[in-house]
């Protein structure tokens, strides 16, 4: 059971290890884009591709659901950013329960957005957690874990499949300590549990108020989607999809939070300390271009305040 692109790296490995697929659920398809085009998920492509019966059930509670499950059998699910809780039916239903693949080391960034809001937050070290699932959000036992460096330059999608290739090796060590009867379970310890909650719109707005540091993590963490964005004194959007921090310039004194103050090398932008280098934007309704090219085409000059 998965829908996105990170649900693939723990299908792909059980289906090369040789695993028996009885079925794949995944989310109905859904309008995206500009055009609101009808859109399959990613792992129904690849596993519609590969022979493997997929299904996408719009309730998990009805009798035709029940229906299909029996239908299947499974001894085990294998859940992966399937994107729906789990109704107790389905978790009590195979011989050896459902275990998740989690992008975080639990109970720490429990919920939506695990990877991007540890990128947001600074750390250095994530990892992937396979967990025998209960009724709550990311609460069950702790079966493996896998420790996974976040490095200065990696950015979401990078540490996504960083973690997806972590998650698979992991999952696939859970499943032969399982068949061996050596799994352990691990209790979570609750009172350290945090929750990274889904990115809104909101999120995606860079605060020019807040040090370098904390600016570059944010415009890293949503990219390459769905990106940090600014307004232009113009009121157009500019987004963000790569920066890096100004180490050339002074920590204090930098000017006004969002000004620009030189177009070196890229856009530089003050923070609250500190200054950020844009380098590469995404105008409004234009394709993706480097600053040095944007900053050619004269839409921004040194004293231009970024909200």
């Amino acid at each position: 059971m998965g829908t996105p692109d990170f649900a693939l790296f723990p299908l792909r490995a059980l289906v090369e290890a040789g695993e028996n697929i009885a079925g794949v659920i995944t989310q109905p398809d859904r309008p995206t884009g500009r055009k609101y085009r009808l859109t399959p998920p990613p792992v129904k492509v690849w596993a519609a591709g590969r022979g493997i019966p997929v299904y996408q059930p719009e309730k998990l509670r009805d009798d035709k659901f029940t229906e299909l499950l029996t239908g299947l059998d499974p001894e085990l699910i294998v859940v992966a950013a399937y994107g729906k809780i789990l109704p107790r039916s389905v978790l009590g239903y195979p011989k050896y329960g459902c275990i998740n693949v989690h992008a975080s080391l639990l109970p720490e960034y429990r919920g939506a957005a695990p990877i991007q809001r540890a990128i947001i937050d600074g750390k250095s070290v994530t990892g992937v957690t396979i967990m025998q699932m209960d009724d709550g959000l990311d609460t069950g036992d702790i079966l493996l874990t896998h420790k996974v460096p976040i490095h200065e330059r990696d950015n979401f999608q990078t540490l996504h499949d960083k973690l997806g290739k972590s998650g698979a090796e992991a999952l696939l060590k859970t499943l032969r300590l399982l068949r061996e009867g050596k799994i352990t379970r691990t209790k979570q310890d609750h009172s350290k549990a945090t929750y990274a909650t889904k990115i809104e719109k909101s999120d995606c707005l860079i605060d020019f108020s807040k040090p370098a540091r904390e600016v570059y993590n944010l415009i890293r963490a949503l990219s390459p989607s769905p990106l940090a964005f600014v307004r232009l004194p113009d009121d157009c959007v500019l987004k963000v999809p790569e920066a890096e921090v100004a180490n050339d310039f002074c920590l204090d004194n930098c000017g006004a939070p969002g000004t620009v103050i030189s177009l070196e090398r890229g856009i530089v932008v003050a923070c609250g300390s500190g200054a950020v280098r844009l380098l590469r934007v995404l105008p409004e309704c234009k394709c993706c271009m480097s600053a040095e090219d944007f900053i050619r085409g004269r839409r921004i000059s040194i004293g231009d305040k970024l909200s």
